[in-house]
């Protein structure tokens, strides 16, 4: 499938294009006069609800449009944000559905979009998005490759968007308080980190099914290689458990990707590494483990992917005692650290209590939210190097002001082979 009958499906989307999105007719900073942010979402699987309703609680937003390729989805999707709006008491807007995302950019009267597909497909629409003129909230782990996460990082600089990842975390107590705790040294002096997720990306060996009615299977792929369709890749319903597309190489980063694009973002928060990264990556000896590599920072902290008994959770260790933190707990030693009260004299990070309102203001100031795409991209860096360290068993150095390594392989898997002329670089 080439780029011209990719772009020939969309209802002549490049001429869609040649429609100034209002944010841009309007200069920078403008809204409408009633100032409502009308959003569109791309992607309307099991996460999408998550963020509808909570951005619908937003006051200046209105949910105009979304796009999906599975048509069942994208119709309950638009059955539940009417119904959600209308109980917000949200001015009418019968949400519209389309099949391909670049009609709902085409659309003038869209401000920005929520990106919630799967992961093979963040860094070319966020990128479509960009050159569209929209703001963007994308899903973690921002980029599927090292390539794709600086494309996103460029285009969103280049066309002045404001740019919000959605590693919620960053907007909890628990994350910002152990943060504030590890880098005004309660603790000491940082010896190690560990970080207990699952394990790295794995090839997809599912058989192929006959695909249902309604999915665009091959839009679905994208730019990935195609392979056939399984439901476990795209399930036709949202109330099923999380899809597995995240766990298979070509369309996702398994549990490295997933969860570490959550506790590996809150490591290089604490460590005060949001433009940077580790310098070296050990993987385990042996040579199908899925636990037990390091990283390790250029100032000599140590972080280990390792099951330490808690699941999805860290452990900073200090030469003064000990934070364990995770969504549902934060314990320190001292125990009084954990709900300690910071005061001016401490040093304090970007505070947020909702990752959605914060992304809305940042549109309003035009400003950089508490996660912006430079700190996505620096955080899936980081979980897509581990895969990388994993998969060709060396150790790695990483230079992470130039994004390369010290090795041509690993050098070559920072991008990924895309099938048609896609170019998400070609901004």
């Amino acid at each position: 499938m080439n780029r011209r009958d990719f772009l020939d499906k969309s209802v002549k989307a490049g001429l869609a294009f040649t429609i100034l999105p209002r944010s841009v007719m309007g200069g920078t900073g403008y809204l409408a006069p009633s100032d409502r942010i009308n959003l569109g979402f791309i992607g309307v699987g099991k996460q999408s609800y998550w963020l509808m309703e909570s951005l619908s609680k937003c006051k200046e937003v209105a949910i105009l449009a979304a796009s999906d390729v599975y048509e069942q989805k994208l119709n309950n999707f638009i059955i539940e944000t009417n119904k959600e709006q209308n109980k917000l008491g949200k001015p009418s807007t019968n949400v519209k559905g389309y099949e391909h995302y670049r009609e709902l950019l085409g659309r003038s009267d869209i401000d920005a979009v929520v990106i919630a597909s799967p992961d093979h497909w963040h860094a070319q629409m966020a990128v479509d998005a960009a050159k569209a003129g929209k703001d963007i909230y994308c899903e973690k782990p921002l980029a599927s490759t090292i390539a794709e996460g600086r494309a996103m990082v460029d285009a969103t600089r280049k066309y002045k968007r404001v740019f919000q990842t959605g590693s919620m975390q960053r907007s909890s107590f628990n994350f910002r308080q152990a943060v504030e705790l590890v880098r005004n040294g309660f603790i000491g002096e940082i010896k190690e980190v560990n970080v207990a997720i699952g394990g790295p990306v794995k090839q997809c060996d599912l058989p192929t099914m006959a695909t249902p009615a309604g999915l665009n299977w091959d839009l679905w792929v994208g730019p990935s290689l195609y392979r056939g369709y399984h439901p476990a890749l795209a399930p036709s319903s949202t109330d099923e458990d999380w899809a597995g597309w995240r766990w298979y190489r070509d369309y996702g980063g398994g549990y490295i990707c997933d969860w570490g694009a959550h506790m590996f973002d809150i490591v290089q928060w604490a460590l005060d590494m949001d433009d940077s990264g580790p310098v070296l990556f050990t993987p385990p000896n042996d040579p199908i483990a899925t636990h037990g590599l390091s990283f390790v920072y250029k100032n000599g902290v140590k972080v280990n992917h390792v099951l330490w008994g808690e699941n999805n959770a860290i452990q900073f260790i200090g030469s003064k005692g000990k934070i364990e933190v995770s969504r549902s707990f934060i314990r320190t030693n001292p125990e009084n650290l954990a709900s300690l009260k910071m005061t001016q004299k401490n040093k304090r990070v970007y505070f947020s209590d909702n990752h959605y309102q914060d992304w809305i203001d940042a549109i309003k100031k035009r400003s950089k939210p508490i996660c912006d795409v430079e700190i996505g991209h620096r955080t899936s860096s980081v979980c897509n190097a581990v895969n990388i360290a994993y998969e060709l068993q060396k150790e790695l150095k990483w230079e992470p002001k130039k994004e390369e390594f010290n090795n041509e392989y690993a050098n070559g898997m920072r991008s990924r082979p895309y099938r048609g002329q896609w170019d998400f670089k070609a901004f």
